[in-house]
């Protein structure tokens, strides 16, 4: 399984995406920004976001951030 599993959109206001690194909540991400972000504090820096090898998309993909 890849180290970072982004979870289907929250229709909250405004929408979100809660991401795991290796099994741990590390936050909510409002955009791919956010994404990386986690990502560089979990020391994941040049990550390719369509490499499932790296990260799963569940509920849509990189550009899905709205329900």
């Amino acid at each position: 399984m890849a180290p970072i599993i982004v979870l289907g959109v929250n229709a909250a206001d405004p929408p979100f995406r809660i991401v795991e690194i290796k099994g741990e909540v590390v936050g909510k991400a409002f955009d791919l920004r956010d994404v990386l972000e986690f990502a560089r504090r979990a020391g994941l820096e040049d990550l390719d976001l369509d490499d499932p090898k790296m990260v799963t998309w569940v509920g849509g993909d990189r550009y899905t951030w709205h329900a």
